[in-house]
Formats: structure tokens, sequence, C-alpha cells
């Protein structure tokens, strides 16, 4: 929304961010804090930045649990973390400690993916970066890669890719990627999209937010942002076999995931497609609240879907 008001803001999109004449951008939620990479005392799992993009700044945080053989290889999950495509990244304090967990628990190499934010960087930037480190980590396929602990353990052809809020978004979109370009030599087995963002035909409170940092598209027309509009064609695309959905009950974007799950069980696809409803809860409450018991159920869900039973 405009503002001509005195204070100088140009543009204001409480809670994320306001723009003000001169160019600054504010976020109104603060990034979270930010941790280093560690060895966590804990769970054994061991974390590290790696730059992937001298030109744009960016890395992933890679986290790689307790190794007891050193041939051993283990399923590879790439992450991308939500926040309304312009807050979070992943090294605040609740993202690194999910991973952690995640990693110890699914017994997982887990990749962290930073992607350039808007406003600054409008969409479908994030996507780009997203989709690029991506294609870093499949440069380790061979084993002559840059980074040791993917060329020495991860299993490429047990991949997974996830993501939260936007992040799943994102993760979905990459997604269709891999399987309209493919990725040599890595094989995505699963997606994990907890309480993803997808829009729809109808502007909802999100609306304004995407129209600013996504110009010149059709937001509501768009696959990007809305892939179960047009009929769903690109969902049919889908580059994995299995996906798991969640959606909470009392979050905004919930009747968007369940209209994803039935697109894409409509769409062509041959995969196996699971929505899960955490009663009672709201966006990303397992982030927030990791500890709670829907979140740690949750937990499990996820470490079984990376790990079926045969």
């Amino acid at each position: 929304m405009d503002s001509s008001n005195s204070t100088g803001i140009l543009h204001d999109f409480p809670p994320f961010f306001r723009v003000y004449r001169n160019g600054k951008v504010e976020r109104i939620t603060a990034d979270a804090e930010t941790v280093p990479p560690s060895n966590d005392p804990h769970t054994g799992v061991q974390s590290k930045d790696t730059v992937v993009s001298q030109e744009n700044s960016l890395s992933v945080r890679l986290f790689i649990p307790k190794i007891k053989d050193p041939n051993q290889k283990l399923p590879l999950l790439i992450y991308i973390h939500g926040g309304a495509f312009c807050i979070e990244s992943p090294f605040s304090s609740m993202y690194h400690n999910y991973l952690t967990n995640l990693a110890h628990q699914a017994n997982v190499i887990a990749v962290s993916v930073q992607y350039r934010r808007a406003p600054e960087h409008p969409l479908p930037i994030a996507y780009d970066d997203s989709w690029a480190a991506i294609q870093w980590v499949a440069s380790h396929v061979n084993g002559n890669g840059v980074e040791s602990w993917l060329n020495k353990h991860a299993d490429f052809e047990r991949t997974f890719l996830a993501g939260d809020s936007a992040g799943a978004n994102i993760a979905h979109n990459m997604t269709v990627r891999a399987g309209v370009n493919g990725l040599f030599g890595v094989k995505t087995v699963g997606m994990v999209l907890a309480h993803p963002f997808f829009g729809g035909k109808e502007p909802d409170f999100f609306s304004p937010v995407i129209e600013y940092i996504f110009p010149d598209v059709k937001i509501y027309d768009d696959p990007r942002i809305n892939p179960a509009g047009a009929g769903g064609v690109e969902l049919a695309s889908l580059g994995c076999s299995r996906v798991l959905i969640f959606v909470a009950g009392n979050d905004g974007l919930r009747e968007r995931g369940y209209c994803y799950y039935d697109a894409l069980k409509k769409s062509g696809w041959s995969g196996v497609v699971e929505i899960v409803e955490t009663e009672g809860e709201d966006h990303v409450f397992h982030l927030f609240n990791p500890d709670c018991d829907k979140a740690v159920f949750m937990m499990k869900q996820v470490v079984s879907f990376i790990n079926p039973v045969p």
C-alpha cells in the first residue's frame, strides 16, 4: 500500500517490511539471532558453512550426524527456509536448531540453502538462487566436488527436498525444475512441504506483498505462486515420487495446502502424496515450539518419510 505521510514511508507491508522514499528497507519482523556452525554436544551433529556463490555472497549450511563408518552413505536433504521470501536465513538459531535435530533424528546430511531476499532482490531471484545451490550440491555426484562431506557421505540416489512456508513454495518449484530439466546423477525421492505458502485465484492478506516483490507477473495465474491454478499443468512434471504435506488447523494457508494436495492428485503425476493436518495449531508452530508434543510427532513423521520401513 502507498503512503504519502511525513514519515517518508513509500510502501508499508506489516508485519514484514516497509520501504522508505530514499530506498531504505526496514524489516518490521527483525531477523532472528544468527548462530555460527557448531559441533552439537547433545546430538553429535556437526555443521559448517560453505560459499556457493562468491558473486552473490551466498552460502549453504551443511549438517552431518555422527559417522560410524568412513564409507557410510546417508540420505541427502536439501532444505529451504521460510520467511515470506523476505526474512530469516539458514543461519538463524531457529533454523540451525531445527536442522541439527532433523539431521540427528533422520540420520541425513542436510544442506540448508541461502537465497537473496525480497524486496531488495525481487522474485524470481530466490528461485534462481535456490536452483543454483541445488546444482552446486549436484556437482558432488561423482565425488569430486569441493565439499568433502557431500563427496564421501551423500547418497544422491536418496535425495529429498523440503521447506516451510515460502521455503515450501520454493522447494515445490525446485522439484518441478528437477523434473523438467533433470539433475544429472541425482534422484529426488521425495518432497516435504510444511505449511506451504501458495496463492489462489482470489486476493488474500499476503497478496499485496507478493504483488510488490514479484512484479510484472499475473500472480494469481502464475504456476510458481499458484500451482493448483490453470489445471495444475506443471504439477504433472514434479520430479519426485513421494510428497508429504503438513497443514495446521489454525493457519490461514490451510486451505491452500489442501488445494495443492487435490490438484496434485488430479494432475496425472504418478507419485504418492499424503497430507497431515495438525489441529489447533498455527503457521510453522513446530519451529517456534519444537519441543511440544505435536511438533515432536511432526518430526517423527518426517523421519519416517525419509526412512520408510521396508
